[in-house]
């Protein structure tokens, strides 16, 4: 987009999303409990490791509506945020579907 500055041309492409993920956790389909399990196990092996981008994919809501994992998964990535282990936490872009953005901390620098 040669007439804009590249942050507004970003603003116009949308969000990070999944194709710029080092990996995605890919939830569609998955029940509440599996759901939960496999954010939990994503945020303690994080905690260890590198930092990292994930895309994190969720059903849309059903045909008439009906309840998601956005809200349940958006509270544990909030808490997770707040606990430091989270760096960035966003939404999708539509084009994506519903999902997360994050970017997981990793292990912190010791001091030497």
């Amino acid at each position: 987009m040669p007439h804009f500055d590249e942050f507004y041309a970003n603003k116009l492409r949308g969000g990070l999303g999944v194709t710029d993920a080092e990996s995605v956790l890919d939830l569609r389909g998955a029940s509440r409990e599996q759901a939960a399990a496999s954010i939990q196990d994503m945020l303690e092996r994080s905690r260890f490791g590198a930092p990292k981008a994930v895309a994190i994919r969720l059903d849309a809501p059903a045909e008439g509506g009906g309840e998601t994992l956005f809200q349940p998964i958006g509270k544990a990535l909030l808490e997770a945020k707040k606990r430091g282990w989270i760096d960035r936490l966003q939404t999708l872009p539509a084009q994506d579907g519903l999902g997360f953005y994050v970017v997981l901390a990793g292990k912190p620098e010791r001091e030497a």
